[in-house]
């Protein structure tokens, strides 16, 4: 189930920003200030015309528990393109939850918000994120050599893209 990024997601947001396990494949874990100033920007209220991000939370549709989080940023207001990235906790990861959660993201973009191109970026180590997004579609575009500093060095990230014209 998604709902906006609220206060209740706030404490899930910040462990799993500060988690070095969780961070390996992203960037550098936040500290304690830096996760909540990045919690406040993403619960921020969505303008579809500005740069901010439209954030969910993540929840377990039986149990209401608190999964993850997943949002989309229109990057070119002009060709309609969003980016989109998620986040599900360890003990989450592996069931699904990501799939169900981007391919709700993924459908709402294209038809209700009329977007017509969703782009990712992930790390060339985080498996789990880039067969999630092959799994709904999204195609690897591009090998981005040495693009992301995670611990001092320089690693690969992959580009996904998907086109509404392709669904």
């Amino acid at each position: 189930m998604l709902s906006p990024l609220d206060t209740s997601d706030r404490e899930l947001f910040i462990q799993i920003s500060m988690c070095p396990k969780m961070m390996a494949h992203v960037y550098e874990p936040c500290t304690y200030e830096e996760a909540i100033a990045a919690f406040e920007v993403k619960a921020q209220p969505w303008d579809s015309n500005g740069a901010g991000w439209l954030s969910f939370g993540i929840s377990d549709l039986s149990s209401t528990e608190k999964l993850g989080n997943i949002g989309l940023k229109i990057v070119d207001h002009e060709a309609k393109i969003a980016e989109v990235g998620f986040m599900i906790k360890l003990e989450a990861q592996g069931k699904g939850f990501a799939a169900e959660a981007l391919k709700l993201v993924r459908d709402f973009a294209l038809t209700e918000l009329g977007l017509n191109k969703l782009v990712a970026t992930c790390s060339v180590s985080n498996i789990g994120s880039f067969k999630v997004l092959e799994k709904l579609g999204f195609v690897r575009e591009a090998c981005l050599r040495k693009n992301t500093l995670i611990k001092g060095q320089l690693v690969d990230d992959y580009i996904y893209h998907l086109c509404k014209s392709t669904l």
